[in-house]
Formats: C-alpha cells, structure tokens, sequence
C-alpha cells in the first residue's frame, strides 16, 4: 500500500520540477546538529535506529553527551516522519535541517553510533552544549567580506576550520588554510597563529557549522576576542547568499562528494 501522502508529495515535486525544467528527485538528504547535554546517549542510540531503519532509511547518526549530528537519506516522507518524530524530544524541539534532493540515496547503510565528541577536537574544557558561540548569518558575513572590515571598522578575516582534502574542492576566497589532515589539529594550529590574528575579526567556516561551532569557542577561550562562525556553515551560505567570495564545490562525507551553489552534485574540479 502506499503510504498516505507519498503521492500528494511526489506530485508535488514532480510540478515543482517540471517548472524550474529540473530533473524529478525524491530523495530527501539532511544534515543537521545540535550541540546539546544527553545523558542518555545509548537509549538513544537503540531508539533512533530502530525508528531509522523502520523508515527504510540510510546514513549516519552520532550521538555523544555533547550533542547529536545526524546525515540522513531516504523518501522526503519517510525522512520528515523521522525528524517530526525527534523534535517530539525537547532536546531538538526546534532542531532545523539543510535540506536537499537527489535521485539515489548517497549512502550504502545506516549507522547509528556513540562517541565521546560528536566531532573530536580533544579539548575537553570546550563544552559547546553550555552555550553556543557566537555566530552570524550568511548575509552578515557577505557584508564583511564585500567590505573587509567589520561593522566597527576592525579588519576582517575568514578561516577554514575543514581538512586540507576538503578545502581542495572549494573555498572562500583568501582564506586562511593551516592544512589539517583532521580538526584535532586545529587547536594546536590556532595556538601557532594566535598572535597573527590578534588585532582582526575573525569569521571561521566549515560545511555545515559543527567545526567552526566549536572552534570559535576554543579561539575565544584562548583569548580572541572577536571570532564569530557562519552560522550552518557553508551550505546554509550557499542557499541563503550563493556564491558571492566563494570558488568551487562543497565536499560532503557521502557518494555524492561535492554539491555546488544550488545544493545540488557536481562534478568533482579538484
């Protein structure tokens, strides 16, 4: 049997295809996060696979006492179903995703792990779960960098806190890239380059905003005083602003690599 609403969706894809003359795509793929205390984080883990893979989907959740983050894959149905069911748990009452469509779903199984970080950076005073850091919009950052300096004047500066791999497939213009091979690099790295950031507005980036989330916490924890992120990271940029001061693709840790402006694959440049 079909399950209800399926139809009326597909319809609805399928005319909101045919009139930008896009090809039809159901398949729903998100990404979120959510910096968050969980003090039960392997009842979680049982739950949210057991709802996953009853809705038939594919990805990757992890779960640790600092929070979620979660990359999902399936019918656009099956995945709402999923996500309205979590935002019962007032944990992620209000959780947002970045959303976008393919026609396969990128990933080859369903895993649903615990981990000490839900993005390892081996600082354990970093707790992003007691406060988020200071972030703003995409819109915002544009502005700064159309200007070069901040709204009080102060020269600003974007930083890549992602692995030198990634940056390889796209980035901001003229910006600062310490090549890390992974983000337990980045506070070591930070400590090398502090004094050269000292005097700038600092906007750090990442894809989605969980690198960048924690590391301007540690740049702030450290002692500098004006770093903010992009708040949801790359792709909320490019679906909110575009391409403005930024070349090539977005790497993402599935089989479709690299999306571009329009959050859709594309082929790899690097």
């Amino acid at each position: 049997m079909v399950q209800p609403g399926l139809v009326e969706e597909l319809s609805t894809r399928l005319r909101s295809a045919d009139a930008y003359n896009l090809p039809m795509a159901d398949i729903l793929n998100i990404s979120t996060y959510r910096f968050v205390a969980i003090d039960d984080p392997q009842a979680l883990q049982h739950q949210l696979k057991t709802r996953a893979l009853d809705l038939d989907l594919k990805g990757t959740i992890l779960i640790s006492p600092e929070g979620i983050n979660l990359f999902l894959a399936g019918l656009g149905s099956h995945v709402q179903a999923f996500m309205k069911a979590l935002r019962e748990d007032p944990r992620f009452a209000d959780l947002p995703t970045k959303d976008s469509w393919s026609d396969h779903i990128p990933f080859r199984k369903m895993l649903v792990k615990v981990k000490a970080e839900i993005i390892r950076m081996n600082e354990p005073a970093i707790r992003p779960q007691q406060g988020r850091a200071p972030a703003i919009t995409p819109q915002v950052a544009k502005q700064w960098l159309d200007r070069g300096v901040d709204d009080q004047g102060r020269p600003v500066v974007i930083l890549d806190t992602r692995n030198d791999f990634e940056v390889g497939h796209g980035g901001f213009h003229n910006a600062i890239n310490w090549h890390l091979s992974k983000f337990s690099e980045f506070p070591q790295a930070v400590r090398e380059h502090a004094s050269e950031l000292a005097d700038k507005t600092v906007i750090t980036y990442c894809t989605g905003g969980i690198r960048c989330e924690k590391a301007a916490l540690f740049m702030r924890d450290l002692g500098l005083d004006h770093v903010y992120q992009i708040d949801g990271g790359i792709l909320k940029y490019f679906e909110e602003v575009g391409t403005a001061h930024y070349e090539g693709q977005c790497f993402v840790f599935d089989e479709r690599e690299a999306l571009g402006v329009d959050l859709s694959p594309h082929p790899i440049t690097c």
